[in-house]
């Protein structure tokens, strides 16, 4: 295992505390990485915990005299080269008819756009049926548009593109009340995009009913696609999915062998959180059923998000998610998945998790 691996293993799941930082000041709430922001460690950029409560007791803390940066931990200073990405031009830009470019899009990382098409979900609202970790709707609050066009999300795109050398887009959504489960929006979006700026783009969405929605996103201009697990035991769905696991976990398996055949290996992803209570065991053989499939199992350590119903719920060991890490990345090079050989998403960023850190040392 390397020295970075661990350290950002560490910082990932601990999370850091910082002081006021220059550059792009991440997010608080919301789909994706919040209460997080991006550092560059030795030339690799990875989203760390800032804002929840576990990093305001965290053992680590990034110092800062005059422009160097520098990681106290309970050891010894971290010796790495850490700078911060700035904040991207498009932020400052509006649509003609007033709408912030950054209400529609967020840099995540430090090349990658991202946008929650839908910012509401069927099941948000009752916390009986609510993904527990989740906090999507709290982005309407700080300005998120509700619905984001297709049109304006291709008139940002091309702006970053441009302006801040984007190099990648990510879709997601909230599910909504539709049996397409996002994938309608998804294709009406990728193919504004696409004629607007030729990026690559990855979708994310629950699995719709009607598998065809795969083609057809595919026929978009959608070139890689998420379909997120989150977490595998069925008792551990129930608790922490109580809505969403009504869809089988073997349903899950035959959408993501319905993708596959579409997208083809390695294009396809799921997100699995670890530490809400599914054995390494269990995250380990999902991951190996999901890679004979060809899908690329994205694990990250669940990072708490202020306001949820997990707001206080511990995240994992730092142990356990390296005997995690080290187990899926052999599996990966048995297999002949690689990360930064998929098109776009956030397997391909890989700035939430420390896995592809692992893939390298494999």
């Amino acid at each position: 295992m390397s020295d970075l691996g661990r350290l950002v293993t560490e910082l990932q799941v601990h999370g850091v505390r910082v002081d006021s930082l220059k550059g792009n000041p991440g997010r608080r709430g919301g789909a994706g990485p919040s209460d997080h922001r991006a550092l560059d460690l030795n030339g690799t950029t990875v989203m760390v915990p800032v804002y929840n409560d576990a990093s305001a007791s965290s053992p680590y803390k990034l110092a800062s005299s005059g422009d160097v940066l520098a990681i106290e931990g309970p050891e010894q200073p971290w010796s790495a080269e850490i700078t911060t990405p700035r904040e991207p031009e498009f932020y400052g830009l509006s649509t003609a008819d007033g709408i912030s470019y950054r209400s529609i899009a967020l840099l995540h990382s430090k090349d990658v756009l991202a946008t929650t098409l839908l910012q509401t979900c069927i099941r948000f609202r009752d916390r009986s049926q609510s993904c527990q970790f989740c906090a999507i709707e709290q982005s309407i609050d700080d300005g998120a548009l509700i619905r984001k066009t297709p049109d304006q999300v291709a008139e940002v795109a091309e702006a970053a593109v441009r302006l801040d050398g984007i190099k990648q887009l990510v879709m997601t959504t909230g599910t909504p009340n539709s049996d397409d489960r996002g994938a309608r929006v998804m294709a009406e979006t990728a193919e504004a995009v696409k004629r607007r700026v030729d990026i690559p783009i990855q979708g994310q969405c629950e699995p719709p009913e009607d598998p065809s929605w795969y083609q057809r996103m595919k026929e978009s201009g959608i070139n890689s696609l998420g379909i997120h697990l989150e977490v595998v035991e069925p008792d551990v769905r129930r608790r922490i999915l109580p809505g969403k696991s009504e869809l089988s976990l073997e349903r899950y398996y035959e959408a993501f062998a319905d993708a596959v055949a579409v997208f083809g290996r390695g294009e396809v992803s799921t997100y699995l959180l670890a530490g809400l209570g599914d054995s390494k065991e269990a995250l380990l053989a999902c991951s190996r059923r999901l890679i004979e499939l060809g899908v690329y199992p994205f694990v990250v350590p669940f990072v708490p998000i202020s306001g949820t119903p997990l707001e206080n719920h511990p995240s994992p060991d730092s142990s356990f998610m390296v005997e995690v890490y080290q187990g899926i990345a052999a599996m990966l090079k048995a297999g002949d998945l690689r990360s930064e050989q998929m098109s776009a998403g956030c397997a391909k960023c890989g700035a939430c998790s420390a896995l592809s850190l692992f893939e390298k040392a494999s």
